[in-house]
């Protein structure tokens, strides 16, 4: 009954939907069967996006959350490697001969102190005495350059400890600058000593250009 107390009723005949009321009038409008049919086509398909957009956004709030995991696992891992590098020693010097020009010849072997201290990180050369000592157990690199400007021999000697494991010579003929360099990989223990000896007879030059130098640094601790 509606608010004039009439009855209505629907009426389905030839594919359309009649609305009449209980003394046969009809009402002002039709809706056709096919609009219904496409309506609830619509509904449907938009039921299923709605599904597929909720799987897909389950689908990524999985994978946000695998992602973050998996930045916390990299901070972990990052937060480890720095604390790690912060405690690996460090090792590394640098240094040059003198400024005062012509080192030897000398009657007796000499050990070369190397004056001028541009890098020493981890304070493992010592200028006083000539001498590198390992502090921690690993692998090094170390490398000098000879200098000499005379007529002549010219060359060092390198110890480990009190062993002689190297020997470099050149025979200059003429007063012009004439250079070497070496180097060496050496496995050693917390303690050991590295330094240079000019031989009896032999000579080295510097001066204020660095032409004579000793460095080093732990390649890696074992």
């Amino acid at each position: 009954l509606d608010n004039e107390g009439c009855s209505w009723f629907a009426v389905v005949a030839a594919g359309s939907v009649w609305i009449r009321d209980s003394g046969g009038g009809e009402r002002p409008w039709r809706v056709q069967a096919t609009e219904l049919r496409s309506l609830e086509t619509r509904l449907t398909a938009t039921e299923s996006k709605t599904s597929d957009l909720e799987k897909e956004n389950a689908d990524l709030q999985t994978r946000l959350s695998s992602t973050e995991t998996e930045l916390l696992v990299s901070k972990s891992r990052i937060e480890q490697l720095e604390r790690e590098n912060a405690e690996k020693p460090k090792v590394a010097f640098y240094t040059a001969l003198t400024d005062t020009g012509y080192v030897g010849p000398h009657n007796t072997d000499t050990t070369l102190k190397y004056s001028k201290v541009f890098t020493n990180i981890g304070n493992a050369y010592n200028p006083a005495t000539g001498f590198f000592t390992a502090p921690v157990k690993g692998v090094y690199y170390l490398q000098f350059t000879v200098c000499g400007n005379h007529t002549g021999l010219m060359g060092v000697f390198v110890f480990k400890n009190n062993q002689k494991i190297m020997f470099n010579v050149e025979w200059k003929e003429d007063k012009l600058y004439k250079y070497f360099t070496k180097s060496v990989v050496l496995e050693l223990i917390a303690g050991d000593t590295i330094h240079l000896v000019l031989p009896s007879t032999y000579s080295v030059y510097d001066d204020v250009d660095n032409h004579s130098t000793f460095s080093g640094s732990l390649l890696f601790p074992l």
